[in-house]
């Protein structure tokens, strides 16, 4: 896929649909991780959030970007405990009020979107790179895409490059202290393990690696 190239309303909602697959997938997996540092629900709830998502998709009507990612983000705000919800859901709604009523984004858009639902999760929740959040899978996911559209990388390679970042910024959480969330609680005793929220959030970058670089 070339840089310029169109991505479709229907592949964002693949994107989605792909993500939630994962979760569904992984969901003992996201749970065992925060029984450890947090509330033993990160899997739980993901999935109950994800499914209710999926059931929205297959009624979704319109075709623009924007009331896709609204109908996402308060899904998920209303279907989802803990912190979670509310963190994902102001993802979605960031990325909706960037990429406003299109019906198709070019990749510079999308990146404009991926960045304001960053910066809307770092807003709400107050955590930084290094704090042991999903901050820390998601920052390093768009630098590597940044770098390689930057160096005239087409949109595959950007996001292979950014989920395998992904993942590397969610396994170097393991050795972290958490500075915030329910695992901050644990000062020292957080170190050793895999947040939980970093760990869903390489979901999301594999599910858009799965999708836009096919």
């Amino acid at each position: 896929m070339a840089a310029s190239e169109a991505i479709t309303i229907e592949q964002l909602t693949e994107w989605l649909r792909r993500f939630h697959e994962l979760v569904i997938k992984n969901q003992t997996k996201l749970t065992d991780l925060d029984s450890a540092i947090g509330d033993a629900d990160h899997g739980i709830n993901m999935a109950r959030g994800m499914t209710a998502v999926i059931d929205k998709l297959d009624v979704f009507q319109t075709g623009h970007v924007n009331e896709l990612c609204k109908t996402v983000a308060m899904t998920l705000v209303m279907s989802v405990g803990g912190a979670s919800g509310p963190l994902y859901g102001t993802f979605f709604l960031r990325f909706a009020g960037a990429t406003g009523p299109a019906i198709e984004l070019d990749t510079a858009t999308l990146m404009t979107g991926l960045h304001a639902g960053l910066a809307g999760i770092v807003e709400r929740g107050k955590a930084q790179p290094g704090d042991k959040t999903m901050i820390d899978a998601l920052s390093p996911a768009l630098e590597a895409m940044e770098a390689v559209l930057k160096n005239g990388g087409d949109l595959a390679d950007a996001v292979t490059t950014g989920r395998d970042a992904a993942v590397a910024g969610r396994d170097a959480t393991v050795p972290m202290v958490a500075r915030k969330g329910r695992a901050s609680y644990l000062g020292e005793r957080s170190a050793g393990h895999m947040d939980p929220g970093a760990a869903s959030m390489a979901l999301l970058f594999e599910a858009l690696a799965a999708e836009l670089a096919g």
